[in-house]
């Protein structure tokens, strides 16, 4: 729980210490502005208070690390779902109104995760996980966006360390295999879901972990 707090705490704080012009610049998702990503941060709150009251009553199908679907290959933009949001960000027009409904939505999310019974098996994406496990799925997913938030952005605050430790943590469950310990965390969750390239001397020492990457989560 204090994982998933502290990584959606800073990253709604890094939202709304962003200046307009830097919702119009790229981010570090495929085919998306600052806008349309913090837009897909609305939208992935309403699913977190969505799911924290859609009780399961039955027993859970997957864990924090299996909750992730592991694509074939990365994103394009092109999805259906994808080209949605980016329309729906353009029609906040102002910026301000899109910090407004992340931190509406974005709080109310945060408290209900801190009121959720971590016990409690809940329903999501056809799925039953307990509370516990999915908050932890999300402290990657927050993690992950808190770094494409930011890839352009110089001076912005970057995700918590401890933050980058229990993303990292998680994404080697998924990948099957720690990454070497000479990357940094963030250098960990950049190289293995693919939003950075390798060098050829990193290239050479994550082959040998075992490890598969890159990871492009669903």
């Amino acid at each position: 729980m204090d994982d998933f707090s502290r990584s959606w705490t800073a990253l709604r704080e890094a939202v709304a210490g962003l200046a307009d012009e830097d919702f119009a610049r790229p981010s570090g998702c495929t085919g998306w502005l600052v806008r349309d990503l913090v837009c897909h941060l609305v939208i992935d709150a309403q699913d977190v208070l969505i799911t924290l009251v859609t009780p399961a009553g039955t027993p859970p199908t997957r864990d924090a690390a299996s909750y992730w679907e592991v694509a074939e290959a990365p994103p394009t933009g092109d999805d259906p779902l994808d080209a949605l949001t980016v329309r729906l960000a353009a029609a906040y027009g102002e910026p301000a109104l899109l910090k407004f409904h992340l931190d509406d939505v974005g709080s109310a999310a945060g408290r209900a995760a801190v009121l959720a019974d971590s016990c409690l098996a809940v329903g999501t994406r056809g799925e039953v996980l307990t509370v516990t496990d999915y908050l932890s799925a999300y402290v990657l997913e927050w993690t992950l966006h808190h770094l494409d938030l930011v890839a352009r952005l110089r001076g912005a605050p970057r995700p918590p360390t401890e933050s980058l430790a229990a993303a990292r943590a998680l994404l080697e469950r998924i990948a099957g295999a720690p990454f070497p310990a000479e990357l940094s965390d963030t250098d960990a969750l950049l190289l293995g879901t693919g939003r950075r390239v390798p060098s050829a001397a990193e290239r050479a020492v994550l082959s040998g972990t075992g490890a598969r990457f890159p990871l492009s989560l669903g």
